[in-house]
């Protein structure tokens, strides 16, 4: 008899977006001649730019001719991708090897199909608030208990407070794997070298992995702070990184990224190259590698011209970012984030729940944000207003939140 998997049972009422956008639905149901204003879903809003436009369409050209046709590739991606991505890490001062680079279609996707080269009973800890698809992707797996309202049961939390300046302290006791991401989202805040230290110490004692998520890398602007977890020395015994086109180049819908995971890199139960045989393995099964013509606009992202026409992409949001920044805090709201990450994370004014809050910013500035208590238990109290959008937009919206909401 076919049984359906029990673990999506445990998952909360709805997945974070979707629920954002059937409370915006509903209200324009209400009212039709409404125009909502979105800083929610951290979603790229600019064109993609000429170059990488230009290697797009050298892709598809390939396809068109008996002498360029390719088909199917290798699973961990094209050989000059590979190498052309670790060159980069090479800028950071990083010796890494091409063939620790595996090439996918999506950051998120990889961060939850890591999972399943480590074993069923590993403890989990993540930071909180964290990107729904790492607390989500390990229910599903079955490595958690039920949800109450201070989380999921088996579930090892890291709150990020004001208290701790949005970084955890370690977990109490022994985990096994460990979720950070860095510039964070939800919060923006960017990790130290010395604060991402203290983990690597933990894993490496522990014999712990940790998964580290640096998608927004391209926003930090800050010299003194890391791009990589690589960056840091032992990191590549302890560390699987994920990065990502999506917002860097605006590839969100175009879809290409990468994992790196080092040879070095180890289990308790595990030598050095154990982990990397397991991964290529898992992607040779189950993935037939990125497309071919996706990869050819991530290689012009890689070019000169590329990275200087998609900096000046990062740079605009940024701008958003300080706009939305000085907005709110010309109102006396407190926020955080926004220097170094395009996201802007701000207190509910007058100790709303986030939800609450939600609801007030769409109904008095026709606004929509994304609630904080959706991204972990930690979250509650706080909000998330996201830096993609056109400059006409953004400006717009914070002006309606200047002029609309009652404090």
């Amino acid at each position: 008899m076919a049984r359906i998997n029990n673990n999506y049972d445990k998952l909360g009422a709805g997945y974070l977006f979707p629920e954002i956008a059937r409370r915006t639905n509903a209200f324009l149901e209400g009212q039709p001649d409404a125009e909502v204003l979105r800083l929610g879903i951290g979603d790229t809003t600019e064109p993609i730019v000429p170059s990488v436009l230009k290697g797009l369409h050298h892709g598809v050209d390939s396809l068109g001719t008996v002498d360029t046709y390719s088909g199917y590739g290798p699973s961990e991606g094209v050989t000059p991708l590979r190498e052309a991505i670790a060159l980069e890490y090479g800028g950071l001062g990083l010796d890494l090897c091409a063939d620790e680079f595996f090439v996918s279609d999506g950051a998120k996707s990889d961060s939850a199909n890591i999972q399943s080269i480590f074993s069923q009973d590993c403890i989990v800890a993540v930071q909180d608030p964290a990107y729904p698809v790492y607390v989500d992707s390990n229910v599903i797996y079955g490595r958690t208990g039920q949800v109450t309202e201070t989380g999921y049961d088996g579930l090892v939390y890291m709150p990020c407070t004001e208290e701790n300046g949005f970084f955890p302290a370690l977990p109490d006791g022994k985990v096994d794997l460990i979720y950070l991401c860095s510039p964070n989202n939800p919060t923006g805040a960017v990790a130290t070298k010395e604060q991402l230290k203290t983990f690597i110490d933990y894993a490496l004692e522990n014999k712990a992995i940790i998964f580290f998520d640096s998608a927004y890398s391209s926003f930090i602007t800050d010299p003194d702070l890391p791009r990589s977890i690589y960056e840091v020395e032992g990191a590549e015994n302890c560390a699987i990184e994920f990065n990502s086109f999506s917002k860097t180049a605006g590839f969100t819908g175009v879809r290409l990224a990468w994992t790196i995971v080092p040879k070095a890199c180890q289990t308790e139960d595990s030598s050095p190259g154990k982990l990397h045989a397991l991964w290529t393995r898992r992607q040779n099964t189950f993935f037939n590698g990125a497309s071919n013509i996706v990869q050819a606009g991530g290689l012009a992202a890689l070019s000169k011209e590329g990275k200087r026409e998609t900096g000046k992409q990062v740079s605009f949001y940024l701008e958003n970012a300080k706009i939305i920044n000085e907005g709110l805090q010309s109102l006396g709201i407190t926020t955080y984030g926004g220097g170094n990450a395009p996201y802007v994370w701000m207190k509910a004014p007058g100790g709303l729940s986030s939800w609450d809050f939600f609801d007030k910013l769409l109904n008095e500035c026709h606004v929509v944000g994304t609630p904080g208590s959706g991204f972990g238990p930690a979250g509650e109290g706080f909000f998330r207003l996201s830096a993609f959008g056109h400059r006409e937009n953004v400006e717009r919206a914070v002006r309606s939140i200047k002029e609309n909401l009652a404090l």
